[in-house]
């Protein structure tokens, strides 16, 4: 089974590259003026969100650190892996992933290229995994059979999983036991309560507020398998950064001084501003959770990316069967040369 899903993943991540090149075609006929520099290089760039919260480019627009750069939010994200695929075919300009599900791609053939840091967990901002107070659910070998909630397949909670149940003995067969289905997060909480599955992934804001609300408690914590580190990544593709190098410049020089700004601001004034970034789109998204934001959970200043945040994946899929030793390296996968923190 395991071996069927990788390669239904790499079948559809081929089946979209293949398409790459006409998306970006596409793409720059339908661009207007507007969209492009006196340099030719792109003033707008095009992303997937998330209603009810705030990305880090974002936060920089907003904060007036883009300089003449636009984002246009074309539709919402469900995930990683998604963002790599649209990325990848040039329906977006730039997304943000999980390091594990990147290095993955990379090695499919999606050339993508880490340019700082998205998310990350600390004690304050961690990916969790929760059941019922009343669950049976004590240890790893409880899992056995169960049905645990997740954003998305073969990305940071599947990671977690795998290594908190092999951490704890269990055998392959019996991790494939363990069911991972795919569920909305903004309704994770509910599922949960309503006794459709067993655990579920929370983090950041939805994890706080559901912990509030009590009648839940933690199986595991992604900070305690792998301490404070930097999970995700925001990614161009090789040819965006190759043809538009000065537009990347700006975008991470800007989304770095609003993770710093963020990682520096008291919480009250990062919560207001937050609010205040939700309130003024269009929709009327949420704005009630925004009070639970505790802290970027970026390890690194400014967003800047560290060797270790790519090699212990890269070490854990060698390990899982996933990669052959030496198939990745390190230079390909990520760079700081735009980030104005790696200087310092």
């Amino acid at each position: 089974m395991k071996k069927l899903l990788l390669l239904l993943l790499a079948l559809g991540l081929s089946l979209t590259i293949l398409t790459a090149c006409g998306s970006d075609s596409e793409k720059t006929a339908g661009a207007s003026g507007d969209d492009k520099g006196s340099n030719g290089q792109d003033k707008v760039l095009q992303y997937t969100g998330s209603p009810g919260t705030v990305s880090y480019p974002e936060l920089a627009e907003a904060l007036g650190y883009l300089g003449d750069l636009k984002l246009d939010r074309v539709s919402d994200s469900t995930g990683g892996p998604e963002n790599i695929q649209l990325t990848a075919t040039g329906e977006i300009d730039f997304g943000s992933a999980f390091n594990g599900a990147i290095i993955k791609s990379y090695a499919q053939g999606v050339k993508i290229k880490s340019v700082i840091g998205s998310y990350g967990s600390d004690e304050n901002t961690f990916m969790g995994f929760y059941t019922l107070e009343d669950s049976d659910i004590k240890t790893a070998k409880d899992l056995i059979g169960k049905k645990i909630g997740v954003n998305t397949l073969g990305a940071h909670a599947e990671f977690a999983i795998k290594q908190f149940l092999r951490d704890n003995g269990l055998t392959e067969d019996e991790i494939k036991k363990v069911e991972l289905v795919v569920v909305p997060m903004a309704s994770a909480e509910q599922i949960l309560r309503a006794g459709q599955i067993d655990v579920v992934q929370l983090s950041g804001i939805s994890k706080d507020k559901a912990m509030e609300n009590g009648g839940i408690r933690p199986v595991l914590k992604d900070i305690d398998l792998f301490g404070e580190f930097t999970a995700g990544a925001y990614f161009f593709t090789e040819k965006y950064i190759e043809e538009n190098p000065d537009t990347v410049k700006t975008f991470v020089e800007g989304v770095a001084k609003a993770i710093e700004w963020a990682r520096t601001t008291p919480q009250e004034e990062v919560v207001a501003k937050l609010e205040e970034i939700v309130s003024s789109r269009e929709g009327n998204e949420p704005t009630e959770n925004l009070k639970y934001w505790k802290s970027t959970g970026i390890a690194e200043k400014g967003g800047v990316i560290a060797e270790k945040e790519f090699q212990i994946w890269i070490d854990w899929l060698v390990q899982n069967g996933e990669l052959k030793e030496g198939q990745v390296k390190l230079e390909d996968l990520y760079t700081n040369e735009f980030n104005p923190f790696a200087k310092q």
